[in-house]
């Protein structure tokens, strides 16, 4: 069988320093005239969701924010574009994940994707900016397809089906994230979660969450790829 790995972006493969928080948090000052609360957590959740739930929090009907949602994820996408060039903390890869990549590139069974909240042109800005090809991942689901990321699983399970010819089994995906949110988003169509710690959660913090595997990170890439394709 093979594995459809998709990975999500932001704590998982990379660390962008906070760009796409201030990116955002620009966007919102400038169309709504507020940030949204400063405790507002943004981590495993969409970019279309991370908009609604903030500007809802400050006082905007659901309406106000459909009405200024296109304008405001364009002034976003200028903004992350910006910010991942010019800030001074840099985007960077986490410890492992240009080794896992690469071995999970070389075997015949698994078909490399993302699943992340990120809006699609927003992804490839970050990958870009941290040196990785956004044409290594062959399918995925992003933020743009769909506001709630426990949607996303279904749609990267119908376009792994689209590249592969053939149908595609749930349990076929594994999904690799640093939130309780990767690791429940795939339940209801039966992926299983590896996850990783190089977020803002801990291993035990993330363990509690019954993932099939958890990792401090993944500088043990052979014990990593064990755990993705043993999932």
């Amino acid at each position: 069988m093979t594995r459809i790995v998709l990975f999500d972006i932001d704590g998982t493969l990379l660390a962008s320093g906070g760009a796409g928080r201030r990116a955002m948090e620009g966007a919102l000052l400038a169309h709504f005239g507020t940030a949204g609360p400063s405790g507002y957590r943004y981590d495993g959740k969409t970019d279309r969701q991370i908009a609604r739930e903030s500007m809802r929090m400050s006082g905007f009907t659901d309406a106000d924010i459909d009405d200024r949602m296109e304008s405001l994820l364009a002034d976003y996408l200028t903004r992350l574009a910006q910010t991942v060039t010019t800030d001074g903390h840099g985007v960077r890869v986490h410890a492992g994940i240009p080794g896992l990549l690469d071995a999970l590139e070389a075997r015949d069974d698994v078909l490399l994707g993302l699943l992340t909240g990120n809006i699609a042109p927003g992804a490839s800005l970050k990958l870009r900016a941290a040196g990785l090809s956004p044409a290594r991942f062959l399918v995925g689901a992003f933020g743009s397809d769909h506001e709630h990321r426990p949607e996303l699983p279904a749609i990267a399970q119908r376009r792994a089906a689209e590249w592969l010819g053939r149908d595609v089994a749930g349990s076929s995906l594994v999904i690799i994230g640093d939130t309780p949110a990767d690791i429940a988003c795939g339940r209801g169509v039966g992926a299983r979660a590896v996850a990783v710690a190089t977020g803002h959660y801990s291993a035990a913090d993330l363990a509690s969450h019954a993932p099939h595997a958890v990792f401090d990170d993944f500088t043990d890439v052979a014990a990593a790829v064990v755990a993705i394709c043993d999932a």
